[in-house]
């Protein structure tokens, strides 16, 4: 009966109602003609389910999303194919396409009906204004009698993702942040006594340019040799990202979980422009280590397109990880918020003597989070970034007014010295 009420639309039960007191009516007062019109209107509501559901609506659906990873407010274009998989008609169905709320209003279209193992491609744009990983389907189609009595609805499975990146800034100033001895790649020997100018030679391979042989070697190894240039080893910059529910305040695009993140991703960019080998460190319940290392620009804008709110001990397993890259130095970034006095002493040991250590603050409270669960253990920001400071941290505490650009410009500006 609850099935049945789902299916008749409300004109559906309104004939079924009328036909049932007038077929009563009828027999009661014993109007055989009053009786007929109530069983017709019977009769047309019982056609009508059987109408709609003489199709087994068997449908096959796949979607292409071009392109599939966005910026922020940049369109994508979805196209949606729909082919009928049983050998009878489809007939006109109603489909909307169930999408996250942050990629806007759900896409309503009509799709005519199809012969037996014909497909039918619709096509619609989605934008959203927020990072994230956003889902795309399931397809839900309905089906209506002539008359509009009956409605059959059903979800076809499937789904697709459209990742959108967080906003990158451009940034400025840092040029002194790449001292310190932590770099990555290897530093041929020819190099490192006399600079990067300097050519090492290997044997030579088809498709090598013939004006690049090196006659000398050649003479000496008796095989032909090439000259090859050598490339130096990159500076290496870790950054570590705070994405703990109690370190940030507010909510949406104005919390400090995106300010965050948004410093986050320019900050790798940033770097990996200015030849560092940039290693990003987040928090992620999802694996077994606890935390998420990637080093390529590309795998870190994922990683932070996908960074949610996580439980209150996720930094320590960042800060584990962290320690074994930063051991033979470079620059070591930190962006989060307020620290207890164990996670601020083992971040502030990451920085080894010689390097530095660059650390973005932010005061919860700043962002519309409570004061109290600002101050936390420690006093708050404040206290987190005395102790940097007084470890030979470039440190800063951000509130809502400022931007992540102008944060770091601030910070790395100072005169404070990053190194002891």
């Amino acid at each position: 009966m609850h099935a049945l009420r789902r299916t008749l639309t409300t004109r559906g039960a309104s004939f079924v109602g009328c036909g049932l007191v007038l077929v009563a009516a009828g027999i009661v007062l014993g109007q055989h003609d009053v009786t007929r019109v109530g069983v017709l209107l019977l009769a047309l509501t019982a056609a009508s389910l059987v109408l709609v559901r003489r199709h087994g609506l068997r449908l096959e659906v796949s979607r292409s999303v071009a392109p599939s990873r966005v910026a922020i407010d940049q369109r994508s274009l979805v196209t949606l194919r729909v082919r009928n998989t049983e050998s009878s008609s489809t007939p006109v169905l109603m489909a909307e396409e169930a999408i996250d709320y942050a990629l806007g209003d759900r896409p309503r279209f009509l799709i005519a009906g199809m012969r037996g193992g014909a497909a039918q491609e619709v096509q619609y744009t989605v934008r959203s204004h927020t990072r994230g990983v956003h889902r795309i389907g399931p397809l839900r189609v309905r089906v209506r009698d002539p008359f509009g009595l009956t409605l059959r609805t059903a979800a076809v499975s499937g789904h697709a993702e459209v990742v959108v990146l967080p906003r990158v800034l451009p940034l400025t100033a840092g040029r002194s942040l790449g001292r310190g001895i932590g770099s990555e790649g290897s530093i041929p020997h020819m190099v490192a006594l006399h600079g990067e100018d300097d050519q090492t030679v290997r044997e030579y391979r088809d498709g090598d340019d013939l004006r690049r042989i090196h006659w000398p070697a050649t003479a000496r190894t008796g095989d032909l040799m090439v000259r090859q240039e050598d490339r130096p080893a990159k500076r290496r910059a870790v950054v570590l990202l705070d994405s703990r529910a109690v370190g940030h305040g507010g909510s949406g695009r104005s919390g400090s979980l995106e300010w965050s993140v948004t410093a986050a991703a320019s900050i790798v960019v940033h770097l990996v422009e200015g030849a560092h080998a940039v290693h990003l460190l987040t928090a992620d319940t999802g694996l077994d280590t606890g935390t998420r290392h990637d080093d390529t620009v590309d795998g870190s804008l994922d990683t932070l397109a996908r960074v949610r709110p996580e439980g209150e001990d996720a930094m320590r397993s960042v800060l584990h990880a962290a320690s074994g890259l930063t051991g033979q130095g470079g620059l070591v970034v930190y962006v989060g918020g307020p620290l207890g006095d164990d996670d601020t002493h083992t971040l502030a040991a990451l920085r080894q003597p010689g390097s530095t250590g660059v650390a973005l603050l932010v005061d919860p409270a700043g962002f519309g989070g409570s004061r109290a669960a600002a101050a936390g253990p420690t006093g708050g920001a404040g206290a987190t970034v005395a102790a940097l400071r007084a470890s030979g941290w470039l440190a800063s505490v951000s509130d809502a007014s400022t931007g992540p650009a102008e944060a770091w410009t601030a910070v790395v500006s100072s005169t404070l010295a990053g190194a002891r």
